[in-house]
């Protein structure tokens, strides 16, 4: 079939498929498919802009404290925490579609004096946080490196507007690594 031009709209229930033909074969490759999630096989130009809004979820911001696992599908989600509470923040469980999966997070309520807001990663002593935490309001020397352990916490008494930023950088099946960044008062750890 050759080209073709509508002047209406082109609508679908099922989606539509993007393919190639080989010339020899006869057999088709799809290229790109575009349903209710487009994928774009190859590059993708664009020539004007994209507008979208970045998810904020407020699941930990509650007075009381949460533990939930997070998915990959909510990579590049902005998470505000409620500090007052001891929440736990378990990380996706290990799965090759991990990696490039990203988090950030902000306490909008200090961490209270008896509690600690966790970050944990899949499995036990199977993965580690590669860290750089830095003190708010501290020396230009202050940031410490940590790269061995699945829990980072921020303790009792961290300040509001702290922030951590999380990104897998591996994950094979059976082990991953996290590229964390955390700026806080007082100091981030990890164990």
């Amino acid at each position: 079939m050759g080209t073709t031009t509508f002047t209406g709209a082109v609508r679908s229930e099922n989606g539509f498929i993007d393919v190639t033909k080989n010339a020899t074969t006869g057999a088709y490759t799809t290229n790109s498919t575009y349903n209710n999630n487009a994928t774009i096989g190859g590059t993708l130009a664009v020539t004007e802009s994209i507008t979208g809004k970045r998810a904020v979820n407020t699941d930990f911001n509650a007075a009381g404290a949460k533990t939930d696992t997070l998915t990959a599908a909510q990579s590049g989600t902005l998470f505000l925490i409620n500090g007052a509470a001891a929440n736990v923040v378990n990380l996706p469980a290990l799965s090759t579609d991990n990696v490039g999966v990203t988090y950030d997070f902000q306490l909008t309520v200090a961490v209270g004096g008896s509690v600690t807001t966790t970050f944990v990663l899949p499995g036990s002593a199977v993965s580690n946080f590669q860290g750089m935490l830095s003190l708010v309001a501290g020396t230009a020397a202050n940031a410490v490196s940590d790269v061995a352990g699945d829990t980072l916490a921020l303790p009792n008494s961290t300040v509001a507007n702290a922030r951590i930023s999380m990104t897998c950088v591996a994950d094979d099946g059976t082990n991953s690594t996290w590229m964390a960044t955390a700026l806080s008062t007082p100091i981030a750890t990890i164990s």
